[in-house]
C-alpha cells in the first residue's frame, strides 16, 4: 500500500488538475478517489499497531530485510507528505496513532473534530515514537512533547487544537460539507484553503481536567534531564494533590521498556534543533537496531505481550531487557543512535525536496 501510495504522491503532484491532497482518517472504512485525491484511513484506528506487528511476523520468520525495507518507504512516505508540492489536507475523524500519526502529522492542513483521539503509545511496546516524532513533538509548548511520547496520553481534538498538532476542529457532522468545499477548491494556495476551512472551524473548548491544562505542572516536571529524575518529579506532585493525571502518567512510565523511554527522551530533546529529514534518518536507524535485535528484543517482547498476546499475559511480566531505568546507562542508549554494523547498511537517503511548509503553535 505505502509503495502505491507513494506512486500516485508522485503522479498527483505532477498533476495541474490536482490543487489539494486530502487525507481522510476515519471511523469507518470507505475508500476512493476524486479530483482531489482522497487517501482514506482504514478502520477506527488508523495505523494502530498495525505495522508493527507485520514487521515483527516476518522479522520472525527470519526475513529483517523486509522489515527495513518496509519501514524506509514509511519513513520516505512520511517525508514526501510534508514536503509535498500540493497543500496536503488531513481530515481526522477517529483514533490516530503510530504510523498514522506520522502521516497526518507531517500534512500542511491537520483538521480534527470531537471523535479524534491522539496517541504515541510505542514505548510500551518496546519501541519508541517515531515516523518524526521528535521533530513534531518537540516543536509544542514547552515540555508537553516529552509528556506525550513518554506516558503515551490520549488527547482529544480540543487538546490537539490547544496544543498546536491540529491546526483546525471542525465537527464531524460538518466534514461532508467540508469535503465537498474542499473538492471544489480551484487553487493550491494555502491561504485559500486555510480559509475555506476557517469557514466550518469551531472554537477550542478545553476541559476543566484537560492535561493541557496542567502545563505548569508538566514542564516542572518532564524538563528534568533523565526519565528517573522525571519519575521522581512526578511522583513528588503525586503527593501533593490534583494527582489523578500523575498517577497514570507514572503507571503508563512504569510499565513501557526503561530503554525505550530513554531512547525517546534522547531523541526529543536532540530533535528541538534537527530538520526534519535529520529526525527521519535518526528513526530508521534507532528502528533497525531493534529490528535486528542488536542490543535487546524488547519490541519483540511488548508486541508479543500487549498486542498478539494480551489476554493471555499480565501487563507486569514482560521481560524487558534491561528491567529498570537505573540499569539502562546512556552509553547503552547511545549505541541505538550509531551507524549499524553491517556492509550492507545505509543511513536512510531522504529525496531533496525543497519545500517544508507547516505551522506549529499553540492555538490557545
Amino acid at each position: 500500500m505505502i509503495s502505491q501510495i507513494l506512486r500516485n504522491l508522485e503522479v498527483y503532484e505532477k498533476d495541474p488538475m490536482v490543487k489539494l491532497l486530502i487525507l481522510k482518517v476515519e471511523k469507518d472504512f470507505t475508500k476512493g478517489l476524486n479530483s482531489s485525491v482522497k487517501i482514506k484511513g482504514q478502520g477506527k484506528a488508523f495505523c494502530a499497531g498495525g505495522d508493527i506487528i507485520g514487521i515483527v511476523f516476518t522479522v520472525n520468520e527470519g526475513h529483517w530485510s523486509f522489515g527495513e525495507s518496509f519501514y524506509k518507504k514509511q519513513l520516505t512516505l512520511d517525508y514526501m507528505f510534508a514536503t509535498s508540492r500540493k497543500p496536503l489536507v488531513s481530515l481526522i475523524n477517529g483514533v490516530v496513532m503510530g504510523g498514522g500519526a506520522g502521516l497526518s502529522m507531517n500534512s500542511m492542513f491537520r483538521v480534527v473534530t470531537e471523535n479524534t483521539v491522539f496517541s504515541m503509545p510505542e514505548a510500551q511496546i518496546g519501541f519508541f515514537p517515531d515516523v518524526g516524532a521528535s521533530y513534531f513533538l518537540s516543536r509544542l509548548p514547552g515540555f508537553f512533547g516529552e509528556y506525550l511520547g513518554l506516558t503515551g496520553g490520549r488527547l482529544n481534538g480540543n487538546e490537539m487544537l490547544a496544543c498546536g498538532l491540529a491546526t483546525h476542529l471542525v465537527l464531524s457532522k460538518h466534514l461532508p460539507l467540508l469535503d465537498k468545499a474542499l473538492s471544489q477548491v480551484a487553487s493550491s494556495d494555502a491561504s485559500t484553503i486555510s480559509t475555506v476551512i476557517n469557514g466550518f472551524s469551531s472554537k477550542i473548548s478545553l476541559k476543566k481536567d484537560s492535561v493541557f491544562r496542567r502545563l505548569e505542572t508538566i514542564n516542572k516536571c518532564f524538563s528534568r534531564k533523565t526519565v528517573e529524575e522525571i519519575l521522581s518529579m512526578l511522583e513528588n506532585e503525586a503527593a501533593n494533590g490534583d494527582n489523578k493525571w500523575i498517577i497514570r502518567a507514572i503507571s503508563s512510565m512504569k510499565s513501557a521498556s526503561p530503554t525505550s523511554l530513554k531512547i525517546f527522551l534522547k531523541s526529543i530533546r536532540e530533535g528541538r534543533t534537527k530538520e526534519l529529514n535529520d529526525c527521519l534518518s535518526q528513526d530508521y536507524t534507532i528502528a533497525c537496531h531493534m529490528i535486528r535485535r542488536t542490543f535487546n528484543h524488547d519490541v519483540f517482547e511488548g508486541t508479543k505481550a500487549k498486542l498478539l498476546e494480551k489476554d493471555k499475559q499480565p501487563k507486569d511480566k514482560i521481560k524487558w531487557e534491561p528491567s529498570k531505568l537505573e540499569l539502562v546507562s546512556d552509553e547503552f542508549v547511545d549505541q541505538y543512535f550509531e551507524e549499524v554494523d553491517d556492509a550492507d547498511w545505509e543511513y536512510l537517503q531522504l529525496p531533496v525536496r525543497p519545500n517544508l511548509a507547516r505551522t506549529w503553535e499553540s492555538k490557545l
